[in-house]
């Protein structure tokens, strides 16, 4: 059966193609893809930052959400017409993280949409495993956002947030912002340093205590804000040496720092805050199947809505359009790719 994908095939480019796409072998199934979004990870694609691992030719995209089109053989629980969402992690199952039961994290980890072919297409094949049914009545907008909400669910999970301790998220972007949802249900007082105007409006609109490191002294500020404690957990989500420094000087003692972001070179780290304050600090990397739970009943249950964080909604043929735009906009949190017009 011929259908569409768009290639990302090297200097910001992408090739919408016809494609051959050939029914499910045995253990897959084959998704008729509704939405994608385009996450911080596909942009460094785009950038070029990582054409050595997905090389010149390959469809990229995994925040996804879709309807099953069909199963291969030996396939149990999934039927077509069933609304599904892929968590994209394929496990090797025999390493030594496999057989410590910390498959999101294998050490021959493929992940689905940068080491194989991803979403942006209209229709994709991913092994039965790494589905999950929708919630009835979950619209198929809202359920692309759970890939990224269960990063989320993960990240404050790994920084056990509870009830009435004081959060600072440093960094308000996509992930920031789910992390404080997260974090302000599991009972947070939230804090959030970003320094895009656009993103402090969002952060307001959506009730969250701000801070614009460009103009105060965010250390300072949640120093004063907590009667001299600082932070009981801090995320740090910006990437970048400003916020590596500030999630040690905000710290209190015995803070839990959670390093979300990814580094593109090694940051400086205050190693004595370690020692002083007794803080632990936790990497957070992916996500396990109990975050894709947790994910979607926040958002079937109405607890977290992700209506602000959908900026944009583009067709598939304009998808090189969307990351242009994407990569150039201040005011953009989430563009999603819509792969099927009938979705």
């Amino acid at each position: 059966m011929e259908t569409t994908a768009a290639f990302y095939v090297g200097d910001h480019s992408f090739s919408v193609e016809r494609v051959v796409s050939p029914p499910p072998g045995p253990g897959e199934v084959q998704i008729d893809i509704a939405y994608c979004g385009i996450c911080g990870t596909d942009l460094h694609v785009y950038q070029g930052h990582m054409d050595a691992r997905v090389g010149a030719h390959r469809v990229i995209g995994h925040e996804m959400s879709g309807t099953v089109a069909a199963t291969g053989a030996g396939v149990t629980g999934f039927a077509p017409g069933d609304p599904v969402v892929v968590r994209p992690l394929d496990h090797c199952g025999h390493c030594p993280a496999c057989r410590r039961g910390h498959q999101h994290i294998c050490q021959n980890l493929k992940f689905l949409g940068l080491d194989t072919d991803g979403a942006f297409q209209q229709k994709w094949t991913v092994p039965a495993h790494t589905l999950h049914h929708l919630p009835q009545g979950l619209p198929l907008d809202h359920a692309a956002l759970i890939e990224p909400l269960a990063v989320a669910c993960h990240d404050v999970r790994r920084g056990r947030v509870a009830a009435g301790e004081d959060v600072l998220v440093i960094g308000g972007g996509p992930i920031g912002m789910l992390v404080a949802m997260v974090a302000r249900n599991a009972g947070g007082e939230v804090t959030i340093s970003e320094i895009n105007e656009n993103r402090i409006a969002l952060a307001d609109k959506l009730g969250f205590a701000t801070c614009n490191p460009a103009e105060n002294d965010v250390a300072k500020a949640i120093e004063t804000k907590t009667g001299g404690k600082g932070a009981d957990v801090i995320f740090e989500v910006s990437g970048s040496q400003p916020g590596v420094d500030l999630m040690t000087a905000a710290a209190a003692t015995r803070a839990r720092i959670v390093m979300v972001a990814i580094h593109a070179t090694a940051p400086k780290v205050d190693l004595f805050q370690f020692f002083w304050r007794e803080i632990e600090m936790f990497g957070a990397r992916v996500y396990e199947p109990q975050d894709y739970e947790a994910a979607m009943k926040l958002l079937s249950d109405r607890v977290i809505s992700v209506d602000e964080m959908i900026t944009d909604v583009r067709s598939l043929e304009q998808l090189g359009d969307a990351f242009a735009e994407l990569a150039g906009n201040p005011r953009a949190m989430k563009t999603l790719i819509k792969c099927n017009a009938e979705a």
